[in-house]
């Protein structure tokens, strides 16, 4: 096998160290985090470590198919743990309550892919490069020569494939479907992963879907899309802050648009924004920085605090900025 960052061997030396490792990720969890968790608990757990799961959030319902187990649990307080391995999580705060939990701890590794990440590990492998955190831990189980049994194949195509867009997105490589061919050979499910993230939905779903198409907004010669989404469009349409992922797609494939952006009710006085951009010149990573947020040149998101109208007014006027300079 070829040379690997030495980083690798000191997180397997950190780990192999370890007999007690709890694996944490952000809240909200995407696929990329639920896949990249699961995958390397499971991991773990072969290799006969006395490992748990844990995740402020509870999974979204087209992920819950890798996890028939319940291994990823909510946190608890006052256990301690030999280390404790963050995954797919930019910076510390992003595993919310889970952080208050973990407090008990001899290592701290942090492994991710995003490159605003913060470096708030002992020990931080982070790879900007690669499209997802699951084709990270795939290498560190290749490193190891642990294998790759058909739970965690599933785990981790899944992380790799949502995080890619379904190898869409710009930021895969040559490398990532490597990675995927040799999953699908250890026993992947292609259709099942394919029916479960891909094509099934609960009917809220749709209704949020119908929200989208009716409310979304265009502005700056049409080169940005937005849409709110608050507490009672989710109330109304019985669907759960989860069912949110990937809605931003839609408007963000709308052909003139280069900048989508979602801005959705946390209270009243708090906003999430979800940004994605299609143009290699126009960094929604810079964009969210301004606001104490961060993600990838294509992908990113923050959190603000103010007023609906005063958030809205300051996201698009910093969207359009950006645009202009890359023009």
């Amino acid at each position: 096998m070829k040379s690997h960052p030495q980083i690798i061997d000191r997180v397997l030396e950190g780990i192999r160290s370890s007999e007690t490792i709890c694996v944490v990720g952000h809240v909200r969890p995407d696929g990329d985090c639920v896949g990249s968790q699961l995958g390397l608990t499971l991991a773990l757990l072969n290799e006969g470590k006395k490992a748990v799961c844990w995740n402020e959030d509870r999974i979204p319902q087209k992920y819950r198919f890798l996890d028939p187990d319940g291994v990823i649990q909510k946190p608890k307080r006052g256990q301690e743990f030999d280390c404790v391995i963050a995954t797919d999580a930019a910076s510390f705060e992003r595993l919310g309550g889970v952080g208050k939990c973990i407090a008990q701890r001899r290592l701290l590794i942090n492994i991710d892919h995003h490159e605003s990440n913060t470096r708030f590990g002992d020990l931080n492998w982070v790879s900007a490069r690669e499209p997802s955190t699951g084709e990270l831990i795939y290498r560190l189980l290749k490193i190891a020569r642990w294998p790759i049994t058909r739970p965690i194949a599933d785990c981790l195509f899944t992380a790799i494939s949502t995080d890619t867009g379904s190898f869409q997105y710009p930021s895969t490589r040559p490398g990532t479907f490597h990675a995927s061919a040799e999953l699908v050979t250890r026993g992947a499910n292609l259709a099942k992963i394919c029916d479960e993230v891909y094509q099934s939905y609960p009917l809220s779903r749709a209704r949020l879907l119908r929200h989208v198409y009716s409310h979304f907004k265009l502005t700056h010669d049409n080169q940005i899309a937005y849409f709110w989404l608050k507490q009672s469009d989710l109330t109304r349409v019985g669907a759960e802050s989860n069912d949110t992922e990937g809605l931003i797609d839609h408007i963000r494939a709308v052909e003139p648009v280069v900048v989508a952006c979602v801005f959705e009710e946390m209270t009243p006085e708090l906003t999430r924004i979800s940004l994605r951009s299609k143009n290699a010149r126009v960094n929604v990573n810079e964009i969210a920085a301004l606001f104490g947020g961060g993600g990838h040149p294509a992908a990113a998101g923050a959190r603000i605090a103010g007023t609906p109208l005063a958030t809205q007014r300051k996201v698009v006027a910093a969207i359009k900025r950006a645009i202009n300079a890359a023009s």
